[in-house]
């Protein structure tokens, strides 16, 4: 049977049992197998893969394989300049929106405290995320390897950390999001855009000692939640520079 040798590199390590880490290995060949079919075999979901070289040659996730080929396979790695080279798991254009998976309901969440649009439902399925993902190009956020191996994700990533605020981190360092940040511009619920509303339209929905202390307003138009720039506010705001500072 036809194999091909296989090497990855950095964090894709993380995918693979401990004696195939960090060293080559030999792997038998599907037949017709495709460098993305052949990657996904040994463990590693293709939205973690920038750069693929046969050879030593560039190649994409459609390049068929044959016998005696010499696989590298790279994650996005800033200290490696692969110039001109376009990674294969390049984002969409434009600021980044997000789906996550019925885990990642607190990573959700400090993504719109941020101001990014992240679908969130604890009860999706893969197929619907799968679905929302392709139509409106939002990058797949999960802890499923199997989610992020199917086809039509064309953007996604694994989250490695646990806690919500590591996650978070991941994330906006991954995604290079801190250009992008738009604080508390975002309903924590609904996900849509907030708008300013005056004090007056407002002020019979409010505490006594908010209608006393604060001036500046806004409301979701969805659910109607109103927010403002109280404690609870400056919370959420430490917590999202702890998170940037890891």
């Amino acid at each position: 049977m036809a194999s091909a040798t296989f090497r990855f590199y950095a964090e894709l390590n993380a995918f693979l049992p401990l004696e195939r880490r960090q060293r080559d290995f030999v792997v038998k060949l599907a037949r017709a197998a495709t460098t993305k079919h052949m990657i996904e075999a040994c463990g590693v979901p293709h939205t973690e893969v920038a750069y693929i070289f046969v050879n030593g040659e560039p190649a994409s996730f459609s390049r068929l394989l044959k016998d005696g080929d010499r696989v590298a396979v790279y994650p996005a790695i800033k200290r490696l300049d692969l110039s001109p080279l376009a990674p294969l798991n390049a984002p969409p254009p434009g600021r980044p929106s997000f789906i996550a998976d019925c885990h990642l309901g607190g990573l959700a969440r400090m993504l719109r405290m941020a101001g990014f649009d992240t679908a969130f439902r604890n009860d999706y399925d893969d197929r619907e995320i799968a679905e929302l993902a392709d139509r409106e190009s939002r990058i797949v956020l999960t802890r499923d390897l199997e989610l992020l191996k199917l086809r039509t994700i064309r953007y996604g990533a694994y989250v490695h950390a646990l806690k919500a605020e590591a996650q978070f981190a991941e994330v906006v360092r991954r995604f290079d999001l801190l250009p992008h940040f738009a604080p508390f511009s975002r309903c924590l619920l609904c996900n849509v855009l907030l708008r300013d509303v005056a004090k007056e339209v407002v002020i019979d929905q409010l505490p006594p000692s908010v209608r006393e202390h604060q001036r500046h307003f806004r409301r979701c138009p969805s659910c109607q939640r109103i927010y403002w720039p109280g404690s609870h506010w400056e919370r959420m705001q430490a917590m999202l520079s702890a998170a940037v500072r890891r």
